[in-house]
């Protein structure tokens, strides 16, 4: 299977590095379930440059984005960037960091659940 190519701004790069050093509390406890591909067998990424952004979580062999919400996102750039992610094919996810900790298992699922209709768009349609 050919993998897809996502652009982004080199100038990200060590931005993103700098942030995997540098998690939250709400980061930490969500990429513990995400690592070593505890997620039904996917790798994910922290901090990855995509576009002009730097997502929060990403897994390339799904196209799929965690993005986390608090009191370093802006609304209106949220939208945009989610706009973006989806104009090139991505999923967006998006939690706020009270139902990582609050809601931990609801955001899970929704994780899971995602993952398998993400799963489902992917396999071959039988021909009638």
């Amino acid at each position: 299977m050919k993998r897809t190519i996502i652009p982004y701004n080199p100038d990200l790069v060590e931005i993103a590095r700098k942030r995997r050093n540098k998690s939250s509390k709400t980061e930490i406890k969500l990429w513990y379930f995400l690592k070593d591909k505890r997620m039904k067998g996917y790798e994910f990424h922290r901090q990855k440059p995509l576009l002009n952004y730097i997502a929060d979580f990403f897994c390339h062999e799904l196209l799929l984005v965690i993005e986390l919400e608090g009191n370093s996102h802006f609304p209106d750039k949220d939208i945009t960037q989610e706009k973006d992610f989806e104009n090139i094919g991505l999923t967006v996810l998006r939690f706020s960091r009270d139902a990582i900790f609050k809601e931990t298992n609801t955001v899970l699922k929704t994780i899971e659940t995602t993952i398998e209709e993400i799963e489902n768009k992917k396999k071959p349609q039988k021909k009638k």
